[in-house]
């Protein structure tokens, strides 16, 4: 544990951050099972488009929070497997950036496609860090085909499930392609310019769904 926390800072802290507004949530509810249904913050913290100009900042704070304890332990359980590669390969702050921009990006696929669709949930930037994780193979010349196939798994997870944010899904996974395509460059200057490049069309995107410009 150690070690993991060590290599994957960033990573560790993420899921630290869900276990404890998981845990807010299942002591207010007095829930294990049920704890986002009975909980103040599980509902400030969701992403809802009727009342997102008037809670813009659920676009990240949905992020972190889950349903209940199965949704935060299938979620947690993927960003650790995946986190500490895809950290270790853009360093601590690049990695954190690109996860932020990521959350964002999710938030607002589900904003202009599932407007009145309430959502929670890490799994749309995790669908970004899947494709990442593509280029972090790519980048060492590794055999690509696991990485494909769980991106692939994935998505198929998306179709057949019920209850899952589709758009969420799908934009993260967008959001981490478009990404991916400046994260692996040779010229650093890339990664940055690309991540705030992604940041700004996001922001816009929100800005827009929550009605900034008329």
């Amino acid at each position: 544990m150690k070690n993991y926390i060590k290599q994957a800072p960033v990573t560790a802290a993420i899921v630290a951050v869900c276990f404890l507004a998981w845990a807010v949530t299942a002591i207010q509810s007095r829930s294990l099972s049920g704890s986002y249904y009975d909980s103040s913050l599980a509902y400030a913290w969701t992403l809802w488009g009727p009342e997102f100009a008037a809670a813009p900042a659920t676009a990240i704070t949905a992020g972190f929070m889950h349903i209940d304890v199965g949704h935060l332990t299938l979620n947690m359980c993927l960003l650790v497997f995946i986190g500490r590669e895809i950290e270790q390969a853009l360093g601590h702050a690049l990695y954190a950036a690109s996860y932020v921009v990521s959350v964002l990006g999710a938030s607002a696929a589900v904003l202009w496609m599932d407007y009145d669709g309430p959502t929670v949930g890490a799994s749309g930037a995790l669908y970004a860090l899947l494709a990442m994780l593509v280029g972090v193979y790519r980048s060492r010349g590794m055999d690509l085909r696991a990485p494909i196939f769980l991106v692939l798994a994935n998505v198929v997870y998306t179709f057949i499930m019920s209850g899952v944010s589709l758009w969420g899904h799908l934009g993260g996974l967008l959001i981490g392609i478009v990404l991916t395509l400046f994260l692996f460059s040779r010229r650093k200057a890339v990664h940055w310019i690309g991540v705030a490049a992604v940041f700004g069309v996001v922001g816009v995107l929100l800005a827009l769904r929550a009605g900034l410009w008329g």
